[in-house]
């Protein structure tokens, strides 16, 4: 059953949370980071992505970037843009997107708990990505970044509802791509006994975005535990920084894909491969064809939206399988296009739904790609489902929006 824990956050002052609030460190590249923080002073990116205020091309492993994320962090504690909260708490942090919410517990989770899969996982990490947040992590002796996870127990959504509703947001903004943030804090010690009672019957918790920030905090407990072996369990490093939302109230994107090129075939050959396995029917709609369902699949090329429906025979009933990113790279990627591996090959690139389907059409009438394939969105119940069974699901999956802010809640590894 899920344990969770409170703590001490340490959090910007009301007055600053909108400024140092920033979007996760891997959403955007350096370039994005640097330009965003050429504006910004107190973007919470000079210490997640530190390495905008170096030198350009500084080697991405390089001690000093790690070094410069814990002096920034360090030097706004000490000049009180970040406070850290005097007694353990949890907190409540509601995101609104188009007049939807989705509202979620900031508390710390069991590392032991993601080794032991209590909390599940949904996609393979890579070892270069873990060992940069491994150590970001170890030399800022804090979590920075929260996971994301998910949960299915509607009375405790309720509880977090009821609470927000009679209480003052202590943190409440609109951020520059219109979504707002509010923050509550529970302090009051009835409160955190029933909501830590409550998750004692949770069977699983289930991470929706953070993989590597999971997987990298789960690391360096391991490695404070060897070099610490007499720590006492609720060691602050023994906890990992968390957002665990209500599965219900949660909105994953489509995912999409461009490929460079044909592969070698040509257009009427392309075509007629793709006819083998997918119903293919010119759109003569005006607007860019969106799947109005699983298994169904959105294709511009040559200045033509097409609308492909998967053939039955080829839609298997496992978990993985029938997974539309997975229908599309078994018997279109892989088999015509020649992307065997979506992880390593670059002549694919994925484009998240929040940009819209003008992009796909943008990126190939710049010549960037050849074909782009817009996806019907993941559920969350086959998130679940996929989770459940301790599979893995194909890499760029889901997207989720909206995203969490970074540096409203920093996790010390230290008491």
């Amino acid at each position: 059953m899920a344990t969770i824990k409170p703590f001490r956050a340490v959090r910007p002052t009301a007055a600053l949370a909108s400024q140092v609030a920033a979007l996760p460190y891997d959403v955007m590249n350096e370039a994005e980071a640097r330009d965003i923080c050429s504006k910004n002073p107190l973007s919470f990116l000079h210490i997640d992505r530190s390495e905008v205020d170096l030198p350009q091309g500084i080697d991405p492993t390089d001690p000093l970037i790690y070094e410069t994320a814990a002096s920034t962090m360090y030097r706004w504690i000490a000049e009180d843009v970040f406070v850290q909260d005097e007694t353990p708490c949890f907190y409540i942090y509601r995101l609104i997107r188009n007049g939807q919410s989705q509202t979620g517990l900031v508390c710390c989770t069991a590392a032991s708990e993601y080794e032991s899969g209590i909390i599940k996982k949904h996609e393979l990490t890579r070892a270069e990505k873990e060992a940069d947040r491994i150590r970001h992590v170890d030399t800022c002796n804090a979590q920075t970044g929260p996971i994301f996870m998910a949960y299915q127990d509607k009375s405790i959504a309720d509880f977090c509802h009821a609470w927000c509703d009679s209480h003052p947001a202590e943190v409440d903004f609109v951020a520059d791509d219109g979504i707002t943030h509010q923050v509550w804090v529970i302090a009051d010690a009835d409160a955190i006994t029933q909501l830590q009672q409550s998750f004692a019957s949770v069977p699983n918790l289930y991470i929706a975005d953070g993989h590597h920030r999971c997987a990298s905090a789960a690391a360096v407990c391991k490695k404070r535990i060897a070099s610490q072996p007499d720590a006492p369990e609720d060691a602050p490093f023994r906890f990992i920084l968390s957002v665990l939302f209500p599965a219900e109230e949660l909105h994953i994107l489509d995912y999409n894909r461009v490929v460079k090129d044909l592969n070698g075939l040509s257009v009427d050959d392309f075509l007629q491969e793709v006819t083998k396995r997918f119903y293919l029917m010119p759109w003569r709609q005006s607007s860019p064809c969106h799947p109005r369902m699983p298994h169904q699949f959105g294709m511009y090329f040559e200045n033509q939206w097409y609308l492909l429906t998967a053939q039955e025979e080829i839609i298997p009933e496992d978990p993985v399988g029938s997974l539309d990113v997975s229908i599309l790279q078994k018997n279109l990627l892989g088999p015509i296009l020649g992307i065997d591996d979506p992880r390593t090959n670059d002549r694919i690139d994925f484009v998240g739904g929040i940009r819209g389907l003008g992009e796909l059409e943008k990126r190939v009438l710049l010549g960037e790609a050849k074909v782009a394939f817009a996806l019907y969105p993941t559920s969350m119940e086959e998130l679940i489902d996929v989770a459940d069974h301790n599979l893995i699901m194909p890499p760029k999956s889901t997207w989720f929006e909206p995203k969490l802010r970074s540096g409203l809640f920093i996790h010390l590894l230290q008491s």
